[in-house]
C-alpha cells in the first residue's frame, strides 16, 4: 500500500511539470479521447512506441540544443516564446504537439496543425547567418521548418535508440517515415524519409556553415542547462541533461561547450534510471490509455 501512495505522488509530482497544471492532467486529454476516428497511427508504429516512452524527455532537451545551433529557429524562440518567464509552458506546448499528433484523431491533428500555423503567422522577424549575411525569417519557412524537424526526429531516434529497452517497430527508418506525416499540415512537403537522409539532411546543415554559435546561443544553452526549475527536478534534470548532450555528435558538443561523460558511462546509467522512474510513474498512460478507448470506438482496432 505504501508503494502505490508513495508511486501515485511521483506519478502526479512529474505530470504536473510536464503539463504545467496543478492536478497533473493534461488539458489536451480529452483532444485525444475525443471521437470516433482513426489518428495518424496505431499502437503497433513507430512513432507511438517512440513517443510513447520515457526516453522522449531526453530527446526534448536534445531537440533544443541542437535547435539553438540555427541562428534563425534560435531567434524564433528567443524573440516569440516565453521560454525564460515560462519555460514549463513553453514545455507544455512542445508536449501538447507531440502528444496530439501521435495519439490524437485526424479531426484533432488538423485542428492542432491549424493553432501551430496561427502561431506561426506571428514568429517573423531577422537574423544573422553563419557567414555574417543578415537575412529575414518567418517561422513558416521551408528551411526553418526542416531543421526544427530533422533536430527533432534526429533527437528522438538517437535517444530512443541509446537509452530505451523497447524496439522500434520497422527500425529507424519505420520511425523517420512514418513522423514525417507529423509535418505536411505545417507546410514541410518534403523531409527526409529513411534514416541515412535524415543523417544527410543533419550533416548538410552543418556542411553548409547554416549552423553557428553566438553570445545568444550560449545564454540559450546556459537556459537549458539549468532551467528555472525546484531543487528536487533539477536532480533529475541534470540527469536527463547529460544523457541528452552526451547523444549528441561529437562535433555538436564541442560548439555548444558541453562538457559530458562518456556515454559508455551515461548510457547504462541512464537506463537504469529511466526503467526506475517508470516503475515509479506505473505501467499505465491516461493518454496512451485514451486514444485506445477511441481506436477501439472507431473500430479500428480490437
Amino acid at each position: 500500500m505504501a508503494g502505490n501512495v508513495l508511486q501515485e505522488v511521483i506519478s502526479a509530482r512529474f505530470r504536473r511539470i510536464i503539463t504545467n497544471t496543478e492536478d497533473g492532467v493534461p488539458p489536451w486529454l480529452p483532444i485525444v479521447a475525443q471521437g470516433d476516428e482513426a489518428g495518424l497511427y496505431l499502437p503497433g508504429d513507430a512513432p507511438w512506441v517512440v513517443h510513447g516512452n520515457l526516453a522522449t524527455l531526453i530527446g526534448g532537451i536534445r531537440a533544443l540544443l541542437m535547435q539553438a545551433l540555427h541562428p534563425g529557429s534560435l531567434a524564433g524562440v528567443a524573440e516569440h516564446s516565453r521560454y525564460e518567464a515560462d519555460p514549463l509552458g513553453r514545455l507544455a506546448g512542445t508536449t501538447r504537439w507531440l502528444t496530439i499528433n501521435t495519439f490524437g484523431s485526424l479531426t484533432a491533428i488538423a485542428q492542432e496543425s491549424q493553432r501551430v500555423n496561427r502561431m506561426h503567422d506571428h514568429v517573423k522577424g531577422e537574423y544573422t547567418t553563419g557567414q555574417g549575411e543578415h537575412r529575414a525569417y518567418r517561422a513558416a519557412d521551408t528551411d526553418l521548418l526542416l531543421w526544427v524537424h530533422a533536430a527533432f526526429t534526429d533527437s528522438f531516434l538517437s535517444t530512443h535508440l541509446l537509452y530505451a529497452n523497447e524496439a522500434i517497430p520497422g527500425g529507424a527508418d519505420a520511425y523517420v517515415g512514418q513522423w514525417s506525416k507529423a509535418v505536411a499540415p505545417l507546410g514541410l512537403a518534403s523531409c527526409p524519409m529513411t534514416q541515412a537522409e535524415l543523417d544527410a539532411c543533419v550533416a548538410n546543415y552543418w556542411d553548409s556553415g547554416s549552423l553557428v554559435v553566438t553570445e545568444r546561443t550560449r545564454r540559450v544553452v546556459q537556459f537549458i542547462k539549468k532551467p528555472p526549475l525546484s531543487k528536487t527536478a533539477l536532480v533529475v534534470y541534470g540527469g536527463l541533461f547529460q544523457a541528452a548532450a552526451a547523444s549528441l555528435p561529437p562535433h555538436f558538443q564541442v560548439a555548444l561547450d558541453l562538457e559530458t561523460k562518456p556515454l559508455s558511462v551515461v548510457q547504462p546509467a541512464t537506463r537504469t534510471f529511466l526503467r526506475a522512474m517508470q516503475a515509479a510513474l506505473g505501467p499505465s498512460s491516461p493518454l496512451e490509455d485514451a486514444a485506445i478507448a477511441r481506436l477501439k470506438r472507431a473500430g479500428v482496432i480490437n
